[in-house]
């Protein structure tokens, strides 16, 4: 941690003072139990991609009418994630999905809802910058606006300068998105109440209701570990020590508009992307660190509450109460329905909200670097 401050900090006054960079290796600040992540070879990490990508990522200059950032819909106090069902772009259109939270996004191998080929940050980061279908940032056909509105802000050519000095600096496409993919690398959440009491040793860092949750949630009973596990609480994972990712998809039975399974037309999940019948409602379980403060839930947003959400899981013994019908048959097979008291509830929800990581919501590292600096902003 103390020669991270120290990078950081000569990093910042080289910015100022125009020192040329420097090849200054980045130092991943984790624990001893979680492995480093998967850093792709044609993008390197460094102290200055992570600081030029945080400007980035908080800038509205990146959306057509500089009304929106990253951030509008990747908000660090919610997660990284907005509180909204759906999000608007910049033409007033929503989307049909919610947003994702970043936390530890480094660790996924697929880096959206439904899209197994979406496996790169540094691609991924182009389709709210530039996709129609629905638009967000609104960017398409206007690069040589956005690098010119980059170009003309003297901390910018500083920024693009130290981080990218085989580029001499230069504003492209490439050289933003690999930024922004830096930053997104270093939102890393590993420091929940539950990480203190199963790691650290602190036998009081959760509750004891939240200790009856964590034996329910790795119960048999409830099956919630087996799309839920691992070190960061999803099955779809990789990291620098496994040789292969790993890789799923599931129909939670959330929708079965037909009787048959069907989803709405507008997001049938991974089938959307495959044409794979056997896909129909298919989407990536989402990591549940910070899920308590990343309200709504589900893909579309449509469950309010994490106690909603257990329930939608145990309705599908009987009538699947959120979706109006019988149970999907496409419902992945771990999802079949259970019974729960309401205590038993109620300690499921503690457990899941000692996984807040209140130090990862508030880590200046992390936030808008802008907020000090508003006179260079549009």
């Amino acid at each position: 941690m103390a020669y991270r401050c120290i990078a950081v900090a000569l990093t910042v006054v080289a910015l100022w003072i125009g020192l040329p960079a420097a090849a200054e290796p980045y130092v991943w600040d984790l624990p001893p139990w979680v492995p480093e992540p998967v850093v792709p070879a044609d993008n390197p990490m460094s102290f200055a991609k992570v600081e030029l990508g945080r400007y980035l990522f908080y800038d509205r200059r990146l959306s057509a009418n500089q009304s929106l950032s990253c951030a509008s819909c990747h908000q660090q106090a919610l997660g990284f994630t907005d509180g909204k069902a759906r999000s608007p772009g910049v033409d007033g259109e929503v989307g049909v999905r919610s947003a994702m939270a970043l936390a530890n996004v480094a660790y996924l191998p697929v880096l959206t809802w439904a899209n197994p080929a979406q496996r790169r940050l540094e691609t991924q980061m182009l389709v709210p910058l530039f996709g129609d279908n629905p638009v967000e940032l609104g960017m398409m056909g206007k690069e040589p606006e956005l690098f010119q509105r980059l170009a003309v802000d003297p901390l910018y050519r500083r920024l693009f300068r130290r981080a990218f000095p085989e580029q001499q600096g230069r504003i492209t496409l490439a050289t933003v998105a690999r930024a922004i993919a830096c930053f997104e690398r270093t939102l890393l959440s590993f420091n929940s109440p539950y990480d203190r009491y199963k790691h650290g040793g602190d036998a009081d860092a959760i509750s004891e209701s939240a200790k009856r949750g964590e034996d329910l949630f790795y119960g048999e009973r409830l099956e919630c570990s087996h799309c839920h596990g691992g070190f960061n609480f999803t099955d779809n994972v990789q990291h620098a020590k496994m040789r292969f990712p790993e890789v799923a998809f599931h129909n939670t039975g959330l929708y079965n508009v037909d009787g048959r399974g069907a989803y709405p037309p507008d997001n049938p999940g991974v089938r959307a992307v495959t044409a794979d019948a056997d896909d129909e409602g298919k989407f990536r379980a989402p990591s549940l660190r910070n899920i308590a403060v990343t309200a709504p839930y589900m893909h579309d947003g449509s469950i309010a509450t994490l106690e909603d959400v257990i329930r939608h899981h145990y309705a599908l013994k009987g009538l699947a109460v959120f979706n109006g019908a019988q149970p999907s048959p496409l419902r992945d097979q771990f999802i079949e329905g259970f019974d729960i008291s309401d205590d038993e509830v109620a300690d499921l929800v503690g457990f899941l909200t000692s996984l807040t990581d209140d130090r990862f919501l508030k880590d200046p590292r992390f936030a808008d670097p802008w907020d000090t600096r508003r006179s260079s902003t549009p």
